[in-house]
């Protein structure tokens, strides 16, 4: 009988990236659960609880057994046709099959005979012994180290004196120096890394009440960890509590002080404490003259503090800092962090200012010493580049909504968009690229519009992001976006699978959203086309743009495709509206919603099906013209139809026209009738060729009025 008990398995090891802490923690602990339940060890209730330090990865499962229960084996051995001779007797091919699974001629009469498909085979039935906790540990944690999602491995020689036979060097993400592995209060005996399983691990390095700590049993970990090691073990707990003590330094502060919400600094910061303790720290108040994103940037990335932020969400001189130690007295550790931050902010400070020296139109020119791509030139053509696609979109949005200053503006913002890359302060800091051009901008005495727009062109960033705030921003983050499409395509660099190093799916989703969620009159081919005459011909030396206006075209198509999908749209809905290829897509959403409100009318059925047997046939009728006579409609119901037609297509027509799909499809869907008695009562392939012709006309000009919103064929189950 196996006896079930909780089961703890802790590697320690040297500091682990902390980037990757998270998710190594988490693999660790889910493969070899899922590896214990698989052997049958463990079951879909145990449950696992994961740990993660800077030192450690482990992980609690309940409810183990000592041993996996027996497991019935069913193998196919050969067709009946080949196992047997005439006179029912083994074959020599069957007695070699059963001698290689270590059975005799005496196994014969207890083969399971079964179909297995149109012919009857031979099975053999077998008992598997269960694995042993050890057998099956061992298993399991060869594999979780096998599948750990290590971002570097490093090599490094076995201690002196427990090195394995054969042993002479590891490969794992750090050097590791300890195994534990408890069933209850028994160690498992399995081995890892060069290293055998014991019940000893290691707290705190400074601040544990002993060394090394000795664990009584699986269910005792984190509690002795936390009491005599000074560690909080697990990932998710340590995280609550810095983010616990980070609300409370920040209250202690004064009201309506608040730390920078940051995940991912947070998760960073969790992955290098074993101990926090969240101390307030100061800077110099004049710093503060400096753009908060400097200096947040800063203080993050470099000593990843976490900076405090006024009620209104300005920065303030104070930050706090999640430190490893709980000393008494914490003043030398607070002066200690000010000391430090110091002269990072006197860098951002000095470059902020030096910056400032120069205007950034004076420094445009550099752009021209920039490498862009080595097909595609420098980032001084790329800008010019944009600034003819910035003003080409301009002028047509300008004229659309009597602003005559969006071009001008636009143009000049486009000229000025990357000039800060070449800032000090960009140099040092990338990530405050835009931002500190909108600030250079604003120095330089520009209008606000096109300030803004230096900073938002990069805009929308990510999924979710948010838009340029104004006409300047949306004109050249779409120029700038196209830019980078049509010369990526034009010189074959196109995403694969996972790989996208340009960002060319990003840009293709900031464009469809800019032109879908601020309504914008453009057409998408004609976009594309103003990018590509932007690049202008070849000079010698260059290599030729190819023009692949319909690849990108339809990598616009099935990105917004996808877009659409995301948002809670069908398919169906989807392929029905994107079928025609509506250029503008500003107008898609209301496309759609007229799809689906004619999907809800008890006439869309038929006609959607009406207009799939229409496609059908015109397919097969390369003669057909879109062109009906009168006087060669024989049939009343043809008749009647072309009647329908006269009075409801126009009607449609303008109701599209002004944009109102809705009520043309439902406008449409009068002509249900006359359609199912058209194809109830007229022969469409008729033997008199003129007769043929002029019904397929009929159908063709059918077709060609029911699909001017939506291809509704596609609607058709």
């Amino acid at each position: 009988m196996t006896l079930k008990n909780n089961l703890l398995v802790e590697l320690f090891v040297e500091e682990l990236p902390p980037k990757a802490l998270r998710k190594l923690g988490e693999a660790f602990a889910g493969v070899l659960r899922d590896q214990l339940v698989a052997q049958g060890l463990a079951d879909a209730g145990s449950v696992l609880t994961a740990y993660a330090s800077p030192r450690r990865l482990a992980a609690h499962l309940t409810q183990v057994g000592t041993q996996a229960p027996d497991r019935a084996l069913s193998q196919k051995l050969m067709p009946v046709s080949v196992a047997l001779d005439a006179s029912g007797q083994p074959t020599p091919a069957l007695l070699k099959k059963l001698a290689a699974l270590g059975a005799d001629a005496s196994a014969v009469p207890g083969l399971r005979r079964a179909m297995d498909g149109k012919a009857e085979a031979l099975f053999f039935e077998s008992t598997a012994k269960g694995a042993t906790l050890a057998e099956g540990l061992q298993k399991a944690l060869a594999e979780s180290i096998a599948k750990l999602p290590i971002p570097k491995v490093m090599s490094y020689q076995l201690e002196s004196g427990c090195a394995l036979p054969g042993w002479s060097s590891v490969s794992f993400v750090r050097p590791a120096h300890g195994l534990v592995a408890l069933h209850g209060d028994t160690v498992v005996p399995v081995e890892a890394l060069g290293l055998k399983a014991g019940r000893e691990t290691h707290g705190h390095r400074f601040e544990a009440l002993h060394d090394p700590i000795v664990l009584r049993d699986a269910n005792s970990y984190a509690v002795q960890l936390d009491e005599e090691g000074a560690v909080i073990p697990g990932f998710e707990a340590r995280r609550n509590e810095i983010a616990r003590q980070l609300a409370e330094a920040a209250l202690s502060v004064g009201a309506g002080a608040q730390p920078i919400q940051d995940d991912a600094l947070l998760d960073e910061v969790t992955a290098l404490v074993e101990r926090p303790n969240v101390l307030v720290c100061q800077f110099e108040p004049q710093f503060l003259d400096v753009p908060q994103e400097c200096l947040i940037l800063t203080m993050k990335a470099n000593q990843k503090y976490f900076p405090l932020l006024d009620a209104a969400g300005r920065l303030t001189h104070k930050f706090l800092v999640v430190s490893n130690i709980r000393p008494e007295d914490a003043s030398a550790v607070i002066g200690g962090n000010e000391r430090v931050v110091r002269p990072r902010l006197a860098d951002a400070k000095f470059f902020f200012d030096q910056d400032r020296k120069k205007s950034l139109a004076s420094r445009v020119e550099a752009l021209g010493k920039v490498v862009y791509h080595n097909k595609l030139g420098t980032q001084g053509e790329r800008v010019e580049r944009v600034m003819r696609i910035a003003h080409a979109i301009g002028e047509q949005l300008g004229a659309a909504t009597a602003n005559l200053t969006l071009a001008p503006h636009a143009v000049q913002a486009a000229q000025l968009a990357k000039a800060d890359l070449v800032t000090d302060m960009v140099g040092e800091f990338p990530e405050l690229q835009g931002i500190m051009g909108r600030y250079y901008a604003l120095h330089d005495g520009l209008p606000h519009d096109v300030a803004d727009a230096v900073e938002d062109h990069y805009k929308p960033r990510f999924a979710g992001d948010a838009l340029p705030r104004g006409p300047v921003g949306i004109v050249v983050a779409l120029a700038d976006k196209m830019e980078t499409l049509v010369g990526m395509f034009g010189i074959g660099n196109l995403p694969t699978g996972d790989r996208d190093p340009f960002a060319l799916r990003r840009h293709a989703l900031g464009v469809i959203r800019m032109l879908i969620e601020r309504h914008l009159p453009l057409d998408l081919r004609a976009l594309i086309a103003q990018a590509h005459a932007a690049f202008g011909a070849p000079r010698a030396g260059d290599h030729p743009l190819s023009d692949a206006t319909d690849a990108l075209e339809a990598f616009f198509y099935d990105r917004l495709a996808g877009s659409l999908r995301e948002q809670g749209a069908s398919a169906q809905e989807v392929d029905a509206v994107l079928a025609p290829l509506p250029q503008r897509l500003a107008d898609v959403p209301k496309l759609l919603a007229a799809v689906r409100a004619f999907a809800e009318l008890p006439e869309a059925p038929a006609l959607a099906a009406a207009n799939k047997r229409i496609g059908n046939i015109l397919k097969k009728s390369p003669e057909a013209d879109a062109h009906v006579s009168a006087l060669l409609l024989h049939e009343p119901a043809e008749k009647a139809l072309h009647a329908a037609m006269q009075e409801i297509v126009p009607l449609a027509d303008a109701q599209f026209d002004a944009g109102d799909y809705t009520a043309s499809l439902q406008t449409l869907a009068a002509l249900r009738e006359p359609v199912d008695a058209f194809f109830d009562g007229v022969m469409v392939n008729a033997e008199q060729s003129d007769l043929r012709l002029n019904r397929l006309g009929l159908l063709m000009l059918l077709h060609r009025a029911m699909n001017r919103v939506a291809q509704l064929e596609r609607l058709a189950t």
